[in-house]
């Protein structure tokens, strides 16, 4: 599935794969990962029963790292378990380990859901608690030296670690060179999601992002809500904003109570089975659908 071209292998573990939810993964999701021996994809995803919330979530950057959460992985999930039957409630929750997420499904005419609002919760902004070091307690167009350059760097975590760089250019060299010089930079001990960011007008923003642990994405859902965040700190745009990715358009919406609400596209490209490297064993992931 991909949400605005962020595309993970999920793996339904509701059912007979329930056991992989307490597994160690970070193989599995390196392997099936891989865009030219595996499956392909910016990560792996598992999708789980919850106990005090309707399901859980574990994620796998495509290095086998596990992340806090994703949000355009936590769309794909509202769609696959609605879609396949798993829920027919108009909004779920969702435990990650970045907290409870809350999900309200957006259904078409046919009744498939074809987007999803997640409430992202409210952004941390103390530079110690996303974490970044800094001299000020709120890294805020912070003057940040790497690979021979100065960047003005905001910091916002939305549960996982972001650095949010405003400019007018989003090149290959910016994105691709300094963005995982900046990933690995100092001042962010637990490394950060790197977000390149032109400002439009004052409801609409450019963005190109490095993912930590996987590399430049076509689009990062709690990256786009860590850059509506910051734009808002620094003055540059209204709290309700469209974020174009090079995958697609998400709309954020940050609310009086800080709650950041996140609404985007969410799509199934395919199901099928995937071979495990060491073993002549199958995991068979069944289509909920008779349009597999």
């Amino acid at each position: 599935m991909h949400g605005a071209g962020n595309d993970y292998v999920y793996i339904d573990c509701t059912g007979r794969y329930a056991p992989l939810m307490e597994q160690d993964v970070s193989g599995l999701a390196r392997a099936i990962s891989d865009r030219h021996f595996g499956v392909g994809g910016d990560g792996l995803v598992l999708i789980g029963r919850g106990t005090d919330t309707d399901f859980r979530m574990r994620m796998f950057n495509n290095d086998g790292s596990e992340a806090q959460m994703c949000g355009n992985a936590t769309r794909c999930i509202g769609k696959y378990v609605a879609d396949s039957g798993l829920t027919s409630k108009p909004v779920v929750t969702l435990r990650t380990l970045a907290g409870v997420k809350v999900l309200t499904l957006h259904r078409d005419a046919d009744g498939l859901v074809e987007s999803v609002t997640v409430d992202m919760g409210v952004p941390v902004t103390e530079a110690k608690n996303v974490p970044a070091v800094c001299r000020d307690a709120v890294m805020k167009d912070f003057p940040l030296e790497c690979g021979g350059r100065e960047f003005r760097v905001t910091a916002v975590s939305m549960g996982n670690p972001h650095a949010v760089i405003f400019t007018d250019d989003l090149s290959d060299e910016n994105v691709l060179h300094y963005g995982p010089l900046l990933e690995r930079h100092p001042a962010f001990p637990e490394k950060a999601n790197i977000e390149f960011v032109r400002v439009k007008d004052r409801g609409r923003l450019e963005m190109r992002v490095w993912e930590r642990g996987t590399g430049e994405t076509l689009a990062c859902g709690t990256g786009a809500c860590a850059t509506a965040v910051a734009a808002v700190m620094n003055g540059l745009t209204d709290r309700s904003v469209e974020i174009e990715l090079r995958g697609g358009t998400l709309s954020i919406g940050i609310a009086p109570d800080g709650h950041v609400m996140m609404t985007g596209p969410a799509a199934i490209t395919a199901y099928g089975k995937y071979l495990l490297p060491a073993s002549p064993a199958t995991m068979e992931i069944p289509s909920p659908s008779p349009q597999e």
